[in-house]
Formats: C-alpha cells, sequence, structure tokens
C-alpha cells in the first residue's frame, strides 16, 4: 500500500552508509511541487552527511515508479511565472542529484512517465523490474520533455531521447531501457531485484567514500552547465503549457 496523503509523503533512513529516500503519491507516485521541493532539500542534507557513502532512490508501492509531475497542479498553471516555476521543480531535482557527491542508486520497481524518466536519468546505477516499461507522454498534451532531456540525452543518447519522445503513446520495455542505458539491471521480479539491490549497495558503502565521490564527478563531468540550462528549459515549457492548443488538449485529456 501506498501512501494517501494529498501531498504525498517522503521518508529517509540511513543505515550502515546507505540513505534510502522513499517517495509515494496516491496518484501513481507522482510529484507535486512542494514534493520535489522536500526530495531537493533532501538530497543537499544528504550530500553533507559523512556517514553516507550510498544514496538509494526509490518509491512506494509494488505498481508505478512515479507518474511524472502532477497533472492536476498542472491543469492549475495560469501564468508564464507560474509554469516556469512548476517545470523548475524536476529541473531542481535533477540539479540536486547531479551535485550529490555519493552515487545514487535507482529502484525502478514499475512504470515511468515524464518526470519519473528524468529521476531515472538522472541516478547513477539502475534497478529494474521487467515490469518498468518508459514512456515520455509530454508531446500528447502539447509540451515537450525539455527539462529532463539533458539527463535522458546523457544516458540514451540524441537516438534514444528521440525515440521516447517523439513516440509519446508507446511504452517502451525494460529491456529497451537497459539497451540505452536507462536501466543498469533488469530483473523477473521486485523479490530479485531486492536481494541484488541489497546485496550491492551494501557491498558499494563499503568501498573507500573519497574513491566513490571522485568518481561521481568524474561520471558527471561536462555537466556544470545544467543549473542555468534545466530553468531555462522549464522557461520554455512554462510557456508552451499556456497555448490553447496544449490547454485544450489537457482537458481533453483529464475528461
Amino acid at each position: 500500500m501506498g501512501t494517501t496523503r494529498p501531498n504525498g509523503s517522503l521518508y529517509t533512513d540511513i543505515q550502515n552508509g546507505v540513505a534510502t529516500i522513499e517517495f509515494g503519491h496516491p496518484a501513481g507516485n507522482s510529484f507535486v511541487s512542494e514534493m520535489l521541493d522536500r526530495l531537493r532539500r533532501t538530497l543537499e542534507e544528504i550530500s553533507g552527511k559523512e556517514d553516507v557513502s550510498v544514496v538509494v532512490l526509490k518509491s512506494e508501492g509494488d505498481r508505478a515508479f512515479c507518474a511524472g509531475a502532477s497533472f492536476d497542479e498542472l491543469l492549475s498553471v495560469s501564468s508564464h511565472e507560474e509554469g516556469t516555476v512548476f517545470f523548475s521543480g524536476f529541473a531542481h531535482v535533477i540539479n540536486a542529484m547531479r551535485k550529490c557527491p555519493q552515487p545514487i542508486i535507482g529502484r525502478v520497481q514499475g512504470k515511468a512517465v515524464g518526470g519519473g524518466v528524468g529521476l531515472i536519468a538522472a541516478c547513477d546505477y539502475v534497478f529494474a523490474t521487467e515490469e518498468a516499461a518508459v514512456r515520455l507522454s509530454e508531446l500528447t498534451i502539447g509540451i515537450a520533455p525539455l527539462v529532463i532531456a539533458p539527463a535522458v540525452e546523457r544516458k540514451a543518447g540524441v537516438a534514444g531521447l528521440a525515440e521516447l519522445s517523439l513516440s509519446p503513446k508507446e511504452w517502451k520495455n525494460a529491456y529497451w531501457a537497459r539497451d540505452k542505458g536507462l536501466f543498469s539491471k533488469v530483473f523477473q521480479n521486485v523479490k530479485e531485484m531486492d536481494k541484488e539491490l541489497d546485496f550491492f549497495s551494501s557491498q558499494l558503502s563499503s568501498y573507500n567514500r573519497d574513491a566513490l565521490i571522485a568518481l561521481k564527478k568524474v561520471l558527471w563531468q561536462g555537466t556544470g552547465e545544467w543549473d542555468q540550462l534545466l530553468v531555462s528549459r522549464a522557461a520554455i515549457t512554462g510557456k508552451l503549457a499556456l497555448s490553447e492548443q496544449t490547454r485544450k488538449a489537457m482537458e481533453a485529456f483529464k475528461k
């Protein structure tokens, strides 16, 4: 069972050098702005903890991993400024993941859409089940996955980003995601995945913390401009969200 809280939930547990962050929301583990800000602040707090060597990011329940940003909240956007702030939520989280000195391991038990795919792409290593299909559905409602595009492109390349974003109604299965670099390993079920994830994170946390931090810096080399880039992409997306065509598409989708 996942959370029933309308603003979602976010919990952190630290054991033996591994910080596990678990998020949840009754609407497919989607993110309202408040929860995105909480996740950003949590990542920043963990970044400064010398007793943490590895971070595990997971979501509640046994179905969807993450349905992206809150659709209801998107519908309420009424100005360019509000749109920029709304779409900056994932921008700030991805940048927090990028700048977090500890490696971040993703645990993906089910489907991921939009911003959820961005979170996956911003992890350094990802465990997934065969149920973990991915989709970038933004074009169907008149916007584009501009904010998360750099993270997805970094893992899947321009061709992978194009294949995902230009076929917004098509689910790509877990093995496609693994072949493109979004997933590191795919398992038949959650039990097998969690067993391997526990062993992997425990082993990783036993290594020299300074070496892990140095490696993380190398893995993200060349992304220093993302602080400005992702927010500028949020501003463009905020403008797209106000177009008449987009508003009609979102209202139709809601019905």
